[in-house]
């Protein structure tokens, strides 16, 4: 920040923050990239031991079992990555694969209540998720005669294709998909896995949907299968921070400019210029600069009294659990997910819980994170996460934070200015992906080109 005029000016290192930066420094934009912590990550940096406690308990040491620090690379906001998901394609885009290196996750499980019957109890169960129509007849969350019909669905939505009306079998996918799905008998506690679990909604909404958006999402679930091992979800080696440090990367090869410890102070724009005059501190010194446009993590229009340009939205809350066993209902599972639909549990959000060992070089041998990610709705986390503690069993040792989600006011962005959405609580990175996808359009005012190629495939 010596007073120059950039194309665009990033604040945050964050994953969303990152990889648009990336993505932009491809479309050759002079770029100034700051943080104001003095590491690159921002929330998605990934804490050693050490540097774990630091944050949450600072006046208490890590015990020395736990130590040497060099074995743990923990997430702060754990997320896996869908195989064949739009951050998937971006990162084959970009040629950004080549530095980084991925492991299969395991599977992908869904709680559900029963409520019993004839031949059955009532009570909870935990089933892996159906992948396709074959797996719906071997799964242990449906009767027999509700199997076939799962398979029924399974197989419509794979050979669906919505620029091919012969595919739609006389229906109308354009209506919702709460109508769109009564022809098929489907029982209640299906629709609400196939929303949940295979469509990855965070809420009943899905149900009001167009029923060719649920379709769509259903049928990039199953082409995930199969990408890379037998899972629909990949998780990089050593944690999520090899991400937005391999974007941030990718923007220094094309020139990209970046300076870590500095603090914004104040932002105005210039009419007559159509540029944003922005000043800061770095190295105890005040800096400024001049860019056309600025992508922002909420952080920082909080930072400079700018609340006016954000929506606050729900607190969500994450539990970051050290544990010394595996957990028997995820089939003592390497690497897992667990999602637990609000309907099942009478919440009004889903519940999510990561589970990943030290085969993927984020915990001590001997040791598992499971960590839980849920919108707050009550304020004893004891008693607003109960389910999840009771599936993960004895704790070690436990972190809780809170975080307020934010998004902009006006997503226009106007004057150039796009604010970014703090991530929310959802176990992958498909919203925070759509997020780029958005303000990528709206500053270049093109579609991110997502098509791969088998040449991108072969590379």
């Amino acid at each position: 920040m010596d007073g120059s005029t950039y194309d665009l000016m990033v604040m945050g290192t964050g994953i969303t923050e990152s990889m648009l930066s990336g993505l932009f420094s491809l479309e050759k934009y002079k770029i100034l990239h700051i943080d104001r912590n003095g590491f690159y990550g921002d929330a998605g940096a990934s804490l050693n031991i050490t540097s774990l406690w630091q944050k949450f308990r600072p006046n208490e040491k890590a015990p020395e079992e736990l130590l040497p620090n060099r074995d743990w690379n923990i997430d702060q906001i754990p997320k896996f990555i869908m195989a064949y998901g739009k951050l998937v394609k971006m990162i084959i885009k970009t040629k950004v694969t080549h530095y980084l290196n991925w492991k299969s996750v395991d599977a992908s499980y869904v709680y559900q209540w029963n409520k019993g019957g004839f031949f059955s109890s009532e009570g909870a169960v935990i089933e892996k998720v159906p992948a396709n129509d074959k797996e719906a007849l071997s799964s242990g969350l449906m009767s027999l005669l509700e199997k076939r019909r799962c398979q029924k669905f399974f197989k419509y939505c794979q050979d669906f294709k919505s620029e091919d009306p012969k595919t739609w079998d006389k229906m109308n996918p354009k209506v919702s998909f709460g109508q769109f799905v009564v022809p098929f008998s489907l029982e209640e506690n299906t629709i609400d896995f196939l929303g949940h679990a295979v469509a990855l909604y965070t809420s009943d909404a899905f149900m009001q949907r167009p029923a060719v958006e649920v379709i769509e999402r259903i049928k990039l679930y199953i082409d995930s299968a199969g990408r890379f091992g037998d899972s629909h979800f990949i998780y990089p080696v050593y944690g999520l921070a090899g991400i937005p440090e391999s974007f941030a990367r990718k923007c220094a090869v094309y020139g990209g400019t970046f300076m870590l410890n500095v603090n914004i102070t104040k932002m105005e724009f210039d009419e007559a210029e159509k540029l944003w005059n922005v000043s800061g501190v770095y190295e105890g010194e005040q800096v400024s600069c001049k860019a056309k446009n600025i992508i922002a993590n909420p952080s920082y229009m909080l930072s400079i009294g700018q609340e006016k340009l954000l929506r606050k939205g729900e607190t969500i809350t994450r539990v970051i659990c050290i544990i010394d066993h595996p957990i028997k209902e995820l089939k003592n599972c390497h690497a897992a997910q667990l999602i637990i639909p609000q309907k099942q549990t009478k919440r009004k959000s889903d519940i999510y819980v990561l589970l990943i060992d030290s085969n993927f070089g984020v915990c001590k041998k001997g040791t598992s994170l499971a960590i839980i990610s849920a919108n707050k709705e009550h304020s004893n986390v004891d008693e607003d996460l109960k389910i999840a503690f009771g599936i993960i069993g004895p704790i070690k040792y436990r972190f809780v934070a809170e975080e307020v989600v934010y998004t902009p006011l006006d997503r226009s962005f106007k004057n150039g200015l796009a604010i970014t959405d703090t991530l929310d609580a959802t176990s992958h990175f498909e919203s925070a992906a759509e997020n780029v996808i958005e303000i990528y359009k709206a500053m270049t005012g093109k579609e991110l080109d997502l098509v791969i190629t088998k040449e991108d495939e072969a590379e």
